[in-house]
């Protein structure tokens, strides 16, 4: 079994020189992948924005004309055409070719509300701990409250002096900014997870690295989803989940959402199995990069879940994480 080293703050922690050179303001980045039509209502959004931000589209091997479409838009993207889907890992693509100091993730149906980029840059500008700003979402033409703006707002965790709004553990990935070297610094989203609730070590990650992650309402995304659920994304957040659990917690947590997954499984619960499955495949790996959180993070993770329900979405379902993270 590898050894369970506390994850020690990366290069690049708080307090630490740019390694480069990047401009002010805040880039716009969105993954992509056979959903061209959508992509467009959110390139039309974003290019509507006082900000006028740049934008970096990652095309995840689209087998519809989206690359040909965004490279036509007046929103002027910069495109990126990985021969494969990159899933989350997208982003990270992305990120790296940002020049500027902040980097806000929209997806193929979300878009920043006017003015929020700048609300987003002052916060970072004035606050040089905060790594990831956690947005206010707006679900639809009603704009419906998504569930977990209220799980964030209610935020067990301690407020700190040196952070705005609410500390928190999680966010939804196509409503949060961040800062492009704390991002950096910390290895963005992780390899092994691919996508799906991929969030939470994110969150974790940038904790451990001494970087704040908060939840501030005043920041807005709208998020207007498909109705239907893209296929297999349930089994993979139920397997990211326990993955994450392997990658950073400590060995009894890990065992115990083993043990839970294996009993659903057993129990023929829909998807549980093909999730288990998929997680043994990975296992492997996630024991050769297993870092388990410092003590003060994993204290923050366990009060979160003794504190906050599993929320559900507007439509029922319950939304792409095991459990939202405040």
């Amino acid at each position: 079994m590898p050894d369970d080293r506390s994850a020690a703050p990366a290069h690049g922690a708080p307090g630490a020189a740019s390694t480069a050179a990047e401009a002010e303001g805040v880039t716009v980045v969105v993954i992509t992948r056979d959903r061209c039509a959508s992509l467009l209502r959110t390139l039309d959004r974003l290019a509507e924005l006082p900000e006028r931000p740049e934008v970096i589209v990652v095309d995840n091997a689209s087998g519809d004309d989206t690359a040909e479409r965004v490279r036509d838009h007046p929103v002027g993207a910069r495109l990126l055409t990985p021969r494969r889907n990159t899933g989350a890992l997208g982003r990270n693509l992305a990120v790296q070719q940002a020049g500027t100091r902040y980097v806000a993730f929209s997806d193929d149906d979300s878009w920043w509300r006017p003015g929020a980029l700048r609300t987003a840059a002052a916060l970072l500008d004035a606050h040089p701990r905060l790594g990831l700003l956690a947005a206010r979402t707006l679900v639809g033409p009603v704009e419906t409250e998504d569930p977990l703006n209220a799980v964030l707002a209610a935020s067990p965790l301690p407020p700190a002096e040196d952070l705005p709004g609410r500390p928190v553990l999680g966010f939804l990935g196509c409503a949060a900014v961040v800062r492009r070297r704390a991002f950096l610094a910390v290895g963005g989203y992780h390899p092994l997870l691919f996508f799906g609730a991929e969030e939470t070590l994110l969150a974790y990650d940038l904790a451990a690295g001494g970087w704040g992650v908060s939840y501030e309402p005043s920041l807005v995304a709208h998020h207007h989803p498909a109705a239907e659920e893209r296929p297999g994304r349930s089994p993979r957040v139920r397997r990211n989940a326990l993955l994450t659990d392997w990658l950073r917690r400590p060995l009894r947590v890990a065992l115990g959402g083993t043990g839970r997954l294996a009993l659903a499984a057993a129990r023929r619960d829909p998807g549980a199995a093909t999730a288990l499955c998929s997680a043994l495949v990975r296992l492997p790996a996630a024991l050769r990069q297993r870092r388990t959180l410092p003590p003060h993070v994993e204290d923050a993770v366990r009060t979160v879940e003794r504190r906050q329900p599993e929320p559900r979405a507007a439509d029922g379902r319950r939304p792409g994480r095991r459990k939202a993270r405040a």
